[in-house]
C-alpha cells in the first residue's frame, strides 16, 4: 500500500513539473508577442452612419490587419446588421449612382493608445472571410494605400452567394491621428459571384399570386377578429359606417372620369366615390408625444424617404388634420422606423427586441394618457414605416390592431394583407423639384427590351446576372454603373428607352425600381416572390405591370419576347395612367402620392367597419 502512494506521489510530482513547463514556455511566449505588438496596437470603434449604394461591410467581427510599422492593428467594426438578414445597408438608392445623403462611411476612430500614435493611411492590405454567424477570420497581406480588399461570404437565410468588395480610401495622402474623431470618405466596388443551383432551388417555394392576394384583400378583412371589438362606439365610428355603405353603393361608371383611366382600376366608381368621401369627412389627428430624432423629425432622402415624407406632408397639412382628438377618425403615430433603426448607435440598443421595447413605451404612454387607443386595441390608429426591419419592429404583439403602411409588404413574412397596406419606396432625384426629368421616350423609340443595373443584394440578382448579363443584345443588365455625373445621366437613359425595367428584389422584397420604372413610363417587371404591390385595393397592377415568378428567372427573356407590341402598347399606357399616384409634390395635389397613401389607411380602415 505504501508502495503505491509513493508511486501515485512520483508521477504527481512529474506531471506538476511538466505543466509548470508548459505553463512557462506560454507565458514567455505571450510576453515576448505583447513585447513586441502592444506598444503599436490601436483598436479602432468604426459606427457605420453613413452608407453608400451597394457597400457590403463586414459585421460583429474583428479585423486584424498590419500598420507601416508591421504591427497589428485591431479595427474593430460595432454590431451594424441582423444577422438574419444578412446586412442593413441602404440596400439601393434607386437611381444608379445617385449621390445622397447616406453615401459615406463615418468612421468614429478611437485609439487604445493614449499617446495618440499616428496612423498612416499608406498602411494595409487584409482579407477576411465572414461567415453566416458573423465570426471573421483575418490574414494580412502586404501593405499599400489603406485597402482593404474584403471577401465576405454571404449565406443568408434565402441563398448562397459570395460577395467581393474592395474599399479603397480617397483620400490617399492623407495621416490620421488615431487620438481625434476623424471622417474617412470610401469607394466602394462590388462583385459577386453565386452557386446558381443551390440558389434556384430555393426559389422553388410557394409565391402567393396578384389574383390570391385580391382575393385575401377582399375576403380576409380583419374585422371579424373578436379581439378587435370595441369597448363603445362614437360619433367618429358612425361616420366612417356611413360612408362605407355609400362607397359599397357606388353606381358603375363604364369610362374615364375625372382624367383617369378606367382600365387600371378595379372599380373606378368606387374608388372615386371612396376618395371623395375621405376629402370630405377625414380628420385625422397627431399625437404630439415622442421626442425627436426618433418622432416628428422627418428624413426626405434615401431608399427610406417615403415614411419622411409622409410625415412632413401629414403634420404640415390643414385639410385633415384637428386638434381635438375628439374629432378624429384616425390617429396617426409619427415615428421614423429609419431612426429607431440608427438608434442602436446612438442609445446602446442591441436588438430589434430593444426597438420594440421603446416603439412598446410610446405605445404605453399614448395609451394611458389617451383613452382612444384601449377602445379597440389601436384599431384606429396607423403608423408609415420604411425600414427594411419595420415589419419586426412593429409587430402586432406591440402594435395591436394599428394599421401598418409598410415597405417591407411580404406576404409571407410579417404583412398582413387586410390589416397592413404597402407603402411604395420611393428616392426622390429634387427635393426641391420632385418632379424633374420625369417621362421617358415614346414606345417607338423605346429600343431595348430590358434594363436593369444594381449591386448583388440578396440571392436573386446574382441569378439575374449569370442568366442574362451580355447574354441578350436588347437585353441590357448590368452591375453598377459608374457613380460620376455621366453614370447618372447612362442609368437613366437607360431607363427612358427600353420598354421594360427590371425590379429584381434585393435582401428585402421592396425596391425603388418599381417606382423608378413608373417615373420614367418603363412597364416594370417585378421579380420578387409574395410582394404586396402598392394600392392593391385600387389598381389593377396586371393591365400595367409584369409578375415573374423568381424560379422563372432563366426564362426572362422568353417571357417578355412573348409579350405582344399590343400588349405592351396597352401596359405602357397603364404606366402612365397610374404614375400620378407615385409622386410626391411639396404640396400635395390630387390622387398624388401623399393622398393615395393616406387614401390606403382610410379605405382599410373602412373596411373594418361593421353595423352593429
Amino acid at each position: 500500500m505504501m508502495e503505491f502512494l509513493a508511486l501515485v506521489t512520483r508521477l504527481c510530482l512529474v506531471e506538476t513539473k511538466r505543466l509548470l513547463l508548459v505553463v512557462t514556455i506560454a507565458i514567455t511566449v505571450i510576453i515576448i508577442f505583447q513585447g513586441f505588438t502592444v506598444p503599436h496596437e490601436q483598436a479602432f470603434s468604426l459606427s457605420r452612419a453613413h452608407r453608400e449604394r451597394g457597400s457590403i461591410i463586414a459585421v460583429r467581427s474583428n479585423l486584424t490587419v498590419l500598420n507601416d510599422t508591421g504591427a497589428a492593428v485591431n479595427v474593430i467594426v460595432r454590431p451594424d446588421v441582423d444577422n438574419g438578414n444578412g446586412s442593413d445597408v441602404d440596400e439601393e438608392v434607386g437611381e444608379e449612382g445617385e449621390v445622397m445623403e447616406d453615401s459615406i462611411m463615418d468612421y468614429d476612430m478611437k485609439s487604445d493608445d493614449p499617446r495618440g500614435t499616428e496612423y498612416s493611411d499608406k498602411g494595409s492590405d487584409a482579407t477576411k472571410n465572414v461567415g453566416m454567424n458573423g465570426n471573421t477570420s483575418a490574414g494580412s497581406a502586404p501593405m499599400g494605400g489603406l485597402e482593404q480588399s474584403v471577401a465576405s461570404s454571404a449565406a443568408e437565410a434565402d441563398g448562397n452567394m459570395s460577395q467581393g468588395s474592395s474599399i479603397n480610401e480617397i483620400n490617399q495622402n492623407k495621416r490620421i491621428n488615431v487620438g481625434k474623431r476623424e471622417t474617412v470618405f470610401i469607394r466602394i466596388n462590388m462583385s459577386s459571384t453565386v452557386d446558381s443551383g443551390s440558389a434556384l432551388r430555393r426559389l422553388n417555394g410557394r409565391a402567393m399570386s396578384i389574383s390570391e392576394m385580391n382575393s385575401l384583400l377582399v375576403h380576409g378583412s380583419v374585422s371579424s377578429d373578436p379581439t378587435r371589438r370595441k369597448k363603445w362606439s362614437s360619433v367618429r365610428d358612425r361616420e366612417l359606417l356611413s360612408a362605407k355603405l355609400g362607397i359599397e353603393k357606388a353606381l358603375p361608371i363604364a369610362k374615364d372620369a375625372q382624367g383617369l383611366q378606367n382600365f387600371v382600376y378595379r372599380n373606378i366608381s368606387q374608388f372615386i366615390r371612396s376618395y371623395e368621401s375621405m376629402e370630405r369627412i377625414l380628420k385625422v389627428y397627431v399625437y404630439k408625444e415622442g421626442e425627436k430624432p426618433i418622432f416628428h423629425q422627418p428624413k426626405m432622402r434615401g431608399i427610406y424617404a417615403s415614411e419622411g415624407w409622409f410625415m412632413k406632408l401629414m403634420e404640415g397639412n390643414k385639410k385633415f388634420l384637428v386638434r381635438d382628438p375628439r374629432k378624429a377618425h384616425l390617429f396617426y403615430l409619427p415615428f421614423s422606423s429609419r431612426m429607431l433603426r440608427m438608434a442602436i448607435d446612438d442609445r446602446n440598443f442591441k436588438s430589434h427586441g430593444d426597438l420594440k421595447k421603446y416603439l412598446k413605451s410610446y405605445i404605453d404612454l399614448i395609451s394611458h394618457k389617451y383613452r382612444f387607443w384601449n377602445r379597440t386595441r389601436g384599431a384606429d390608429h396607423f403608423l408609415v414605416a420604411c425600414h427594411d426591419w419595420a415589419t419586426r419592429i412593429t409587430h402586432q404583439d406591440i402594435t395591436g390592431n394599428s394599421i401598418r403602411s409598410l415597405c417591407n409588404s411580404n406576404a409571407v413574412k410579417g404583412f398582413q394583407i387586410g390589416k397592413d397596406t404597402a407603402l411604395p419606396v420611393t428616392y426622390v432625384r429634387s427635393m426641391e423639384e420632385p418632379t424633374r426629368d420625369i417621362g421617358g421616350k415614346p414606345p417607338s423609340e423605346r429600343l431595348n427590351l430590358a434594363f436593369f443595373a444594381g449591386s448583388m443584394h440578396g440571392y436573386l440578382r446574382p441569378i439575374l446576372f449569370q442568366y442574362w448579363e451580355n447574354k441578350q443584345p436588347d437585353m441590357k443588365i448590368f452591375s453598377m454603373l459608374p457613380r460620376d455625373l455621366e453614370g447618372k445621366k447612362t442609368y437613366r437613359e437607360f431607363m427612358k428607352s427600353s420598354k421594360f425595367c427590371i425590379c429584381a428584389r434585393g435582401y428585402e422584397v421592396h425596391t425603388p425600381r418599381v417606382v423608378e420604372a413608373i417615373f420614367y413610363e418603363c412597364v416594370p417587371v417585378i421579380i420578387s416572390d409574395n410582394y404586396v404591390p402598392p394600392f392593391l385595393e385600387i389598381l389593377k397592377w396586371e393591365e400595367f405591370a409584369v409578375f415573374v415568378k423568381e424560379r422563372d428567372v432563366p426564362n426572362l427573356g422568353k417571357i417578355l419576347g412573348s409579350i405582344s407590341e399590343e400588349k405592351y402598347l396597352n401596359m405602357q399606357l397603364g404606366v402612365k395612367a397610374v404614375q400620378r399616384h407615385f409622386i410626391w409634390h411639396k404640396k400635395p395635389i390630387r390622387y398624388d402620392l401623399f393622398h393615395m397613401v393616406l387614401h390606403s389607411v382610410w379605405h382599410q380602415r373602412i373596411l373594418q367597419m361593421k353595423q352593429s
